[in-house]
């Protein structure tokens, strides 16, 4: 269906901007990750951008969902008399029209994409989402909804993005964001002119991307970023002109096909370089930063092991010292946001330590953790393809962040499950998609997650993916079951393999007795320390490691060779300790082994294999 166009740029239009957003980005995925080589070849800059604008249009569908309801709400009835048969009858009385401002679509575009951003250019399109949205939001939306608004926006935009890199690349998606905002500086009329000429600004300006990136020439492409920022611009035209836009070219015209002269995505070549990374380091940009340190390594010669990102609550001078922390770890360091919330990215080799820094800052959630495998951009062999898929790969749910950290030093794709917020379906599926590989074993790690890991499994298959659902019932056993996964060998076998680990491995938790309840070991209080063995309450007492202890001796009654410790943030190193001490003393030839878990939602967990 043609898209009617908007006449100015209000909060409908904003709604319809990002619909047909995702819709172009969703069409020029998978082009959009094949020519990623710059500043990390790994072939994800289409998806990441997609799902950072996911994200937006979620958050800005729900503003209006709200006013929706809010609008029915203001419905009234009122009696209107008898009919024949003596019936009342009652006539709504419809309340005034709601819907939302321009300024809460905005700030809704801006939340949604900066909690939903990922990779490098898909904070940096948040960034450019959020500066929008400050000038759309000031003062009023009146004076901003015209031409000269959306020419502001468009200026504050690239302009926010670009202040915020202390040594900006040319030849990226900030280039292209510059050039759209200066073509629109020269366009009058309405908002329909001014977006056409961001647009065509923008496209010329990717063109221009080999030229000024030695990396996007020797690989014979433009820049992914700018390229899906042209997408999103050209969405942009659609909405306020109803005009679609034909795709750029992400192969420079002196490079194209011959026959045709309009490269589509089989048409791209394979990236044969490595991608130099740029030191950019931002400093002292205020509330809205984007921070990207690399450390111009070449891929040649390795990269970290791991790409951490989660979401933070911190304040400014928490996250300065954060950045400092996680500048030293590793590279790709990127941190958009303000106002006490923040998206964190960075590479880096100790997964743990980079989580770690984020727990010290403030709150870290939504915490993602994928391991770069052979074939990726940190250790593929010159002329291989950016989007081969590894042979196989774990996918694990964990309850805290300190055994994220273990499990993907394991080399597992980890999905964090706080306590009371269990991951959807969805959330799985998409580490599943992360960890871009053709087997699968999930690790569900929870016995309440069963049938949810089970729709994920079946999703994921429907993808094409082979997925083998292990029905792990606590972290341990995924532990148990990580440790002797060995890729090399044939999927059924490892599976196998995994399956009689987990199943050999018994479970017990310590938490903390929320209420008063009957147990299988009696009454508990509010404020009991429970010990569950097995799901089962077998313990119940006031003192952390004495409660341990008598769990611990009545797994080993059953005998074992290897105890597993996790301790959650509320736990002392004494208590491990004592267990430790406990073990030696009464099980010969039992080794034990101890881990910090972080905020796990239980005090302790034990595993014995």
């Amino acid at each position: 269906m043609p898209q009617v166009p908007q006449t100015f740029f209000d909060a409908l239009a904003v709604r319809t901007w990002c619909g047909l957003a995702l819709q172009a980005l969703g069409r020029a995925r998978e082009e959009i990750d094949a020519i990623n080589v710059y500043p990390v070849a790994d072939g994800d800059t289409g998806t990441n951008l997609y799902l950072t604008v996911e994200s937006a249009v979620a958050a800005v569908e729900a503003v209006f969902l709200g006013h929706e309801t809010a609008s029915e709400g203001h419905a009234t009835g009122a009696p209107t008399g008898s009919g024949d048969d003596g019936a009342a009858g009652v006539l709504p009385v419809p309340g005034p029209a709601l819907s939302p401002s321009l300024a809460e679509a905005a700030r809704a575009m801006a939340h949604g994409a900066l909690i939903g951003a990922r990779g490098n250019s898909g904070t940096i399109v948040a960034q450019l989402l959020r500066g929008m949205a400050q000038v759309f939001a000031a003062d009023g939306e009146a004076a901003h909804t015209d031409a000269r608004g959306l020419r502001l926006a468009l200026r504050h935009a690239a302009d926010s993005a670009r202040h915020a890199v202390a040594h900006p690349v040319e030849g990226t998606v900030l280039s292209v964001a510059s050039a759209a905002a200066d073509a629109a500086e020269g366009a009058e009329d309405d908002c329909g002119t001014v977006a056409r000429a961001a647009y065509e600004g923008a496209r010329a300006a990717l063109a221009a991307t080999p030229g000024q990136l030695a990396v996007l020439e020797r690989a014979g492409v433009v820049d992914a970023g700018g390229r899906g920022l042209v997408a999103v611009l050209g969405a942009l035209v659609e909405t306020l002109t109803g005009e679609t836009q034909a795709a750029p070219a992400v192969v420079p015209a002196d490079r194209a096909p011959a026959d045709d002269g309009a490269p589509t995505s089989a048409s791209v070549p394979a990236a044969t370089g490595t991608a130099t990374a740029t030191a950019t380091v931002s400093e002292g940009t205020g509330g809205d930063d984007v921070l990207c340190a690399d450390r111009s390594e070449a891929a040649e010669d390795g990269g970290p092991a791991f790409e951490v990102i989660y979401l933070l609550e911190a304040d400014d001078a928490a996250v300065a010292r954060l950045r400092d922390r996680l500048d030293a770890l590793g590279d790709s360091l990127v941190v958009v946001g303000g106002d006490g919330l923040w998206n964190v990215h960075v590479h880096v080799d100790d997964a743990g330590a980079a989580v770690e820094a984020g727990v010290e800052a403030g709150r870290p959630h939504r915490i993602r953790i994928t391991h770069f495998g052979v074939g990726d951009a940190h250790t593929r062999a010159a002329g291989r393809p950016p989007r081969e898929r590894v042979q196989r790969a774990v996918v694990a749910v964990v309850p805290g962040e300190g055994l994220a950290g273990l499990y993907a030093e394991s080399g597992a794709t980890t999905v964090l499950a706080r306590p009371g917020e269990p991951p959807a379906s969805g959330e799985l599926v998409e580490a599943v998609r992360r960890a871009h590989a053709r087997e699968v074993v999930l690790l569900p790690n929870d016995a309440d997650l069963r049938h949810t890991a089970a729709a994920a499994a079946e999703q994921a298959r429907a993808e094409g993916i082979r997925v083998a659902l292990i029905p792990t019932r606590s972290a341990v056993q995924g532990i148990a079951a990580l440790a002797v996964h060995e890729a090399a060998r044939r999927f059924d076998e490892d599976v196998v393999a995994m399956t009689s680990a987990a199943g050999a491995t018994r479970y017990a938790e310590l938490t903390v007795a929320e209420r008063q309840s009957w147990t299988m070991a009696g009454i508990c209080q509010a404020g009991d320390v429970l010990g569950l063995v097995e799901g089962d309450v077998a313990v119940i007492g006031s003192d952390v490691a004495e409660i341990a202890g008598t769990v611990l001796d009545r797994m080993l009654q059953a005998g074992g060779e290897l105890v597993t410790i996790v301790l959650g943030d509320e736990v002392p190193e004494a208590v491990a300790e004592h267990l430790q001490a406990r073990v030696r003393e009464a099980y010969l030839a039992v080794d034990t082994v101890v881990y910090r878990g972080g905020r796990q939602g239980s005090l302790l967990l034990i595993g014995v294999e």
